[in-house]
């Protein structure tokens, strides 16, 4: 492979990686705080798609604001199917609160084609994200080129957010042990708000960054990126931020140079191959923590 080529397939690599991160990070949060696996998290970020539609091409309201708004109403979703779907089943077993989530998939995707039709509807373009830069002999689009450091950034901000303010605080004692947290005194009802309201705006960023190239929004296209970012959180290490960014950009790198490769057909199925080789393996993902199972 020519060095331009490999070093453009390591650009678009590391910035799907990015986007992967950024929703895998959704996942991880979610699951560190309630042990549960929001399998609608990849609908909210497909919905996401769809309020921008609405905001720029509905509203024509510049892409400024409409951004903001995306971000808004994208939490409220978030919260509001926590509140909804969640929140009741709390006390019931796991497995309940897994199905309730496989539910809200479900429901966001029928009713994202009851609105909108199951036809592929033109994401708006932002130009600015979308000029053409050139680095060297490299040139690309300047969403791909911020992408992976907006990610670093905000990742960076979210660790400094969890381990320096006493929000975050309230989280790692709600991760550690709900119960007792609960004993404590911890606000459990806002630790898991606020858990699904990072979540669920970094969720709108990445989709804003994902449908900005592939200008294409349909009530599936939520389903692929939200499996593969979930399986960057475990390849991470579900539970683990740094780990979540870790995957997503592994995961990016891989898929981006398998497509390049004569195995293009098959890069979506090594995903899904990196999947069961971490659980046979190492079942916690690179940065998990080993949990030891009390009698």
């Amino acid at each position: 492979m020519p060095m331009n080529a490999f070093l453009q397939n390591c650009l678009n690599g590391l910035s799907i990686g990015s986007i992967y991160a950024l929703i895998a990070i959704g996942y991880t949060m979610v699951y560190g705080i309630l042990r549960l696996i929001n399998f609608a998290h990849g609908d909210i970020f497909m919905m996401a798609g769809y309020f921008m539609i609405i905001a720029m091409t509905d509203l024509l309201i510049p892409w400024q604001i409409s951004i903001a708004i995306v971000i808004i109403a994208t939490i409220l979703l978030g919260v509001l199917t926590e509140k909804i779907a969640y929140k009741p089943l709390r006390s019931a077993p796991r497995m309940s609160i897994m199905i309730s989530a496989i539910g809200v998939s479900y429901f966001l995707q029928n009713f994202a084609t009851y609105l909108f039709s199951a036809l592929p509807k033109s994401y708006p373009s932002i130009a600015v994200l979308d000029r053409k830069i050139t680095i060297g002999t490299i040139s690309t689009s300047l969403v791909t080129f911020i992408t992976p450091i907006l990610t670093i950034v905000l990742v960076i901000a979210l660790v400094a957010l969890i381990n320096k303010t006493k929000i975050g605080m309230a989280m790692r004692a709600v991760s550690k042990d709900f119960e007792t947290a609960q004993l404590m005194g911890v606000k459990i009802n806002s630790v898991i708000s606020i858990t699904f309201v990072i979540g669920c705006a970094l969720a709108a960023i990445g989709s804003i960054l994902y449908f900005t190239p592939r200008p294409q929004v349909y009530p599936l296209s939520g389903s692929l990126p939200g499996l593969k970012c979930f399986v960057a959180a475990v390849f991470g290490g579900i539970g683990s931020i740094p780990g979540a960014l870790v995957g997503g950009f592994l995961i990016g790198l891989c898929e981006t140079f398998i497509k390049a490769g004569i195995f293009s057909e098959f890069s979506d199925a090594f995903t899904f191959v990196i999947l069961i080789v971490v659980l046979l393996f190492k079942p916690t993902g690179l940065f998990g923590e080993k949990v030891t199972e009390k009698v």
